[in-house]
């Protein structure tokens, strides 16, 4: 469980990560090395000087003890142990601070008060807040009294530069380590967005770099591309000849129904259509979404030249006013993208009585949609539908003319290509199919 949730706050990407594994460690190490020492060399440094500082205290107080009055301490102390360069005075009780006065970062001063509340029976407190000075109050047989001396006689000299160093040489390593870090996680990045285009149906240029690891898969990935691209090619190549040798036998059938009797010919001129029509869709499946080299495409106005094709050519399609936020331009593959929309459209008329289509560009996504009064598609065939030569006759309407089961493949096959999908649902205002074609930019 515990992993579970810390892997929620992890960085996602490759550079946070290998940045974490790097500083992860040093950063522990420092904090470990900076505590031991602190307990090792200042604690115990500071435990030294304040034990032979208590000393000195002792003859001081001594000296205090056998001074005539409270007036004559300062003269009696500088007389017998001025060498020991302490200021004693004798003050009043309300004087004394009811507890130790010290800044939060004081660690050797937290040190000193627990050294001197433990073993010094006549302590009372102590002030480190003045310049390199400890003021501190003692009782005695004369009363309270206030001894001032220097604060490096209990404490080691500018504790501070330890964390100073390891402040400015941890950074200045992290600088150093995250300069090489980047130069070795480029060519990771520039794999993964030739990658990514190539998913969008994109050609970015990209020839391998890095360490050998990282070589061997770019190379790899140029090789699978490559190969990508001739099949593709040599089925398109494939289908332009089977194209032109089917489309020769056809037309010369038609012509020679064209010399028969209208009502004998119109029977057959039917099927020949039927054929020739089921010809052209296996040819825009094989064509997929390899046609046409990416480019920049304003969607609204792509989306809105199709609806008026479609108007003109007498089907019931209504453009609704565009969504989202989004403005500019978006790379896309314009004829079959326009092919993609286009069959959607056309299966929403030939299903239903109309149809909406309406087009959400924000900053991140482009989406697309095709909505109809049809009877739709249940929710678990669905799934189905998109796939190539799937006719569901129970679930659609066949009185306007049969398919071959290749226009929603044709769409996911093209949604894919852009890197995006094909979605279908059921429209909540015209009841019938809701097909959405989402693309990120």
């Amino acid at each position: 469980m515990f992993f579970v949730w810390l892997k929620r706050y992890m960085p996602r990407g490759i550079y946070g990560r290998a940045a974490l594994i790097l500083m992860l460690p040093v950063v522990f190490v420092q904090l470990v090395v900076t505590v031991v020492f602190a307990q090792r060399h200042f604690e115990g440094v500071t435990q030294q000087m304040t034990t032979a500082m208590m000393r000195e205290l002792a003859m001081v107080m001594q000296v205090v003890e056998e001074a005539e009055d409270r007036r004559a301490i300062p003269a009696r102390v500088a007389a017998e142990v001025g060498l020991l360069d302490m200021d004693v005075q004798a003050v009043p009780r309300d004087a004394i601070p009811d507890q130790s006065k010290m800044v939060w970062y004081d660690y050797s001063g937290r040190v000193l008060d627990r050294k001197l509340r433990a073993e010094l029976p006549d302590y009372r407190a102590v002030d480190l807040t003045q310049d390199n000075q400890v003021l501190l109050y003692l009782g005695s047989g004369k009363g309270p009294v206030r001894v001032g001396f220097d604060r490096r006689r209990v404490s080691a000299s500018n504790p501070h530069q330890l964390f100073v160093y390891t402040l400015f040489f941890g950074v200045l390593m992290t600088f150093i380590a995250s300069v090489y870090l980047r130069n070795q996680l480029r060519p990771i990045r520039r794999l993964a967005r030739a990658a990514e285009a190539f998913g969008r149906g994109r050609h970015l240029p990209y020839t391998p770099a890095g360490a050998v690891e990282v070589r061997s898969a770019g190379a790899a990935f140029v090789d699978m591309r490559a190969r990508i691209e001739r099949q593709i090619e040599q089925r398109t190549l494939m289908l332009s000849g089977v194209s032109h040798d089917l489309r020769t036998p056809l037309t010369r059938m038609r012509l020679e129904l064209s010399m028969l009797d209208e009502d004998e010919a119109a029977p057959l001129l039917q099927d020949v259509d039927d054929m020739q029509r089921m010809l052209d869709e296996f040819l825009n499946f094989a064509k997929g979404a390899g046609e046409g080299a990416p480019e920049a495409v304003a969607p609204h106005k792509m989306i809105a030249d199709l609806v008026d094709e479609a108007r003109r050519a007498g089907r019931d399609v209504t453009l609704l006013p565009p969504e989202g936020d989004g403005s500019g331009m978006v790379m896309l593959r314009a004829v079959a993208m326009r092919r993609a929309v286009d069959n959607l459209i056309s299966n929403a008329v030939r299903y239903g009585a109309r149809a909406e289509v309406s087009v959400m560009l924000s900053d991140k996504t482009l989406r697309i949609r095709v909505e109809d009064d049809g009877p739709g598609i249940p929710e678990n065939r669905r799934a189905e539908a998109t796939r190539a030569f799937t006719r569901l006759d129970p679930a659609r309407n066949q009185d306007k003319g049969g398919g071959v089961g290749l226009g929603l493949a044709i769409a996911t096959d093209i949604a894919r290509a852009h890197g995006g999908v094909l979605r279908l649902g059921e429209s909540a205002r015209m009841g019938g199919l809701r097909a959405d074609i989402v693309i990120a930019r």
